[in-house]
């Protein structure tokens, strides 16, 4: 069997990015790192990834993409990230992939690895991490931004793994707390005040954040680690894109 895979190239709310304007292009996506752009690579990445069948890309504007021709499906995206997921896997169905257009390096080792463990977790939704220390050994000089649980810090590799319908769920509370982005409280309301306490105070294991998302959506959750710390870099400031381009020359 194939999984279909979802490649996330829209600007949130249809804002100009910084590295497109720094690049001088009209999304992020189109970026150049050494030379060729960011969503280029990762098409090409997944096209020498077994097990992956269509790839389709979510973007406000499909004619900006015309240069890859018949290898992927464009979708028009939405206002944000979570929106767009929602409405292109409805379309493309489950189980899916998704990742990123700004995650340069990725490599099919990795999303054969992320592959292989979200089928053995067997449960409805899955993200890859890296964890900390798994990052500082691989590529000490990234900056990434890191989440601190009681028994891991982590920083994500934006790779996702819908198993089925039931995984939706996850990504419409993440709408609903994109929503609350700007008011904190409505947040906490959401997430519930045992979780934000548990976070402040820093006792919030892995397992308990799995089973409160069980809770709040009816999906079973898992995050996997994966095994390379570059997985985790992904280019989200000019320094990224600078760091990418160093890796790349000596991959």
């Amino acid at each position: 069997m194939t999984v279909p895979v979802l490649i996330l190239a829209g600007s949130r709310d249809g804002e100009r990015d910084p590295l497109a304007q720094m690049g001088k292009v009209t999304h992020k996506a189109l970026l150049p790192i050494g030379g060729t752009p960011m969503i280029d690579r990762v098409v090409h990445s997944l096209e020498q990834t077994s097990g992956i069948g269509r790839i389709w890309v979510s973007i406000e504007h499909p004619e900006y993409l015309a240069h890859l021709g018949d290898r992927v499906a464009l979708i028009k995206a939405s206002p944000s990230p979570s929106e767009s997921v929602l409405n292109a896997v409805r379309m493309i169905g489950t189980p899916c992939l998704v990742t990123t257009a700004d995650h340069a390096l990725l490599q099919p080792q990795w999303v054969e690895e992320f592959l292989e463990k979200s089928c053995a977790a067997q449960v409805d939704l899955t993200a890859g991490i890296a964890l900390r220390e798994t990052i500082q050994r691989d590529v000490p000089q990234t900056e990434r931004t890191y989440i601190h649980l009681s028994d891991i810090s982590f920083s994500g590799c934006n790779l996702f793994w819908l198993g089925n319908e039931t995984s939706l769920e996850v990504i419409a509370l993440w709408r609903q707390l994109q929503r609350y982005r700007k008011r904190p409280w409505r947040m906490a309301l959401t997430l519930g005040l045992s979780t934000i306490l548990r976070v402040l105070t820093k006792t919030l294991t892995s397992w308990r954040l799995e089973e409160r998302i069980h809770t709040l959506t009816g999906a079973s959750v898992r995050l996997i680690p994966l095994s390379d710390g570059r997985a985790a870099v992904d280019v989200d400031k000019p320094s990224d894109a600078h760091l990418v381009a160093q890796l790349l020359e000596t991959w």
